[in-house]
């Protein structure tokens, strides 16, 4: 059994029924990329594997355990982490204090440290001590990668990284996700960018009208041309 397993979820905005069997798995140390056109479901499935949606019927373990509904913090403590899109920051707390409010347990070194992590982004070390709120957009987006990463995860949901970031961020952002993944943790990427997202993961999943239509290696989708027209291109 892989490390995240998700089956046959379903889960409803309103009446809407917006995920229609969804079943996919995230194996350990593997970058797992869900691809699609906007408003298919992509972010949603991440909402509803934290519990911020509540599914309405279908499985999701993680390591063995059923996580489908319990409550967000309850997850997250078996070892789900989440980063969203609008990354979800403490505006008026330093990117230090953010920092710390991630850490599973002040007295307890993890895989990861602060020190670390600041090390990595030398921006983030270099504003340590301003307001999050003043952060750009790629430093907020480090700041939430990391952050979640404190807690020690065993898969880190990602939302769209590399929304409004500057290429040099993305390029430091990709070096982060694979040492992500060297460390143990596995990731599962919702992302736009087609050619950033083959190019770091080990496996994609393709959705369309709330569910999974393409499952296959970067390699196996480049040359489907059908199911790129499909469901990836724009017209």
């Amino acid at each position: 059994m892989s490390l995240l397993q998700v089956s046959n979820l379903h889960s409803y905005y309103g009446k809407s029924h917006i995920l229609q069997g969804v079943s996919l798995q995230v194996p350990e140390r593997q970058i797992v990329a869900l691809l699609g056109r906007n408003g298919v479901g992509r972010s949603t499935t991440l909402k509803a594997l934290m519990g911020l949606v509540p599914p309405a019927r279908g499985s999701v373990q993680l390591d063995g355990q059923e996580l489908a509904g319990r409550k967000p913090y309850e997850i997250s403590r078996q070892g789900l982490a989440y980063v969203p899109e609008n990354r979800d920051i403490f505006p008026t707390l330093t990117v230090h204090q953010n920092l710390l409010l991630g850490m599973k347990s002040i007295n307890t070194q993890g895989v990861w440290s602060v020190d670390e992590l600041l090390d990595f982004f030398p921006n983030l070390r270099n504003r340590a001590h301003s307001k999050g709120g003043t952060l750009s957009g790629g430093e907020q987006q480090m700041l939430t990668i990391c952050r979640s990463l404190l807690g020690d995860p065993k898969v880190i949901l990602i939302d769209e990284p590399t929304e409004g970031l500057a290429p040099m961020i993305v390029e430091r952002l990709v070096e982060l996700i694979r040492e992500i993944r060297q460390r143990g943790v596995s990731v599962l990427l919702v992302e736009q960018k087609l050619t950033m997202a083959m190019r770091i993961s080990d496996t994609v999943y393709v959705m369309g009208h709330g569910k999974i239509v393409y499952e296959g290696t970067p390699a196996e989708l480049r040359d489907d041309e059908r199911v790129r027209k499909e469901w990836l291109e724009v017209a």
